[in-house]
């Protein structure tokens, strides 16, 4: 009998080698599948990104609306309430309007991101007068354009199941 011929016999094999595979098979099934969540995973965090990118802009934008709705104030507001987002001076014991989820008063955005669901909102609050240069408060007598009304305006872009930003500056109206 030949070795060639032994090895035909079934009785001489012992599978060595459909185990090999099968082990290998195995180990390229994880490995691909380890590759698929890597990349799930990716794709969701560029999602948020590009979701927090576009909350950022459109909050943006809303700051800078309430900028110029400061600006073309004619006087600063008077009382205690808000008007169209327009806001007189806060309470200093008060919770700040921005962080009171039961505040209502905020105005929205007339531009608009087209990719998100709901648009930006800002508030203008009159924070007092504040000096326009440094050290012209401290002149005697005060300069008659030293002073102009201070507003913090924030604004802020949220949707349910989105990023939210919040963003917030003092504007002085020269």
């Amino acid at each position: 009998m030949s070795i060639r011929a032994s090895h035909l016999r079934p009785s001489l094999q012992r599978g060595a080698t459909l185990v090999v595979v099968l082990i290998l098979l195995l180990i390229m099934t994880v490995l691909g599948l380890a590759i698929l969540r890597g990349t799930s995973l990716d794709e969701r965090m560029s999602a948020n990104m590009r979701d927090r990118s576009l909350s950022f802009q459109a909050a943006e934008a809303a700051l800078r609306e309430g900028e110029s709705v400061a600006a073309a104030l004619a006087a600063p507001p008077t009382g205690a309430g808000c008007t169209n987002g327009v806001c007189a001076t806060p309470l200093p014991t008060a919770t700040d309007r921005w962080l009171d989820a039961g505040f209502n008063a905020w105005r929205s955005a007339s531009t608009s991101m087209g990719a998100l669901p709901t648009p930006s909102t800002f508030i203008v609050e009159y924070m007092g007068d504040a000096p326009t240069w440094p050290g012209c408060d401290r002149k005697v007598p005060v300069d008659a354009l030293c002073l102009s009304p201070r507003y913090r305006i924030t604004a802020r872009s949220q949707a349910d199941g989105r990023a939210q930003v919040v963003l917030q500056t003092n504007f002085i109206v020269q």
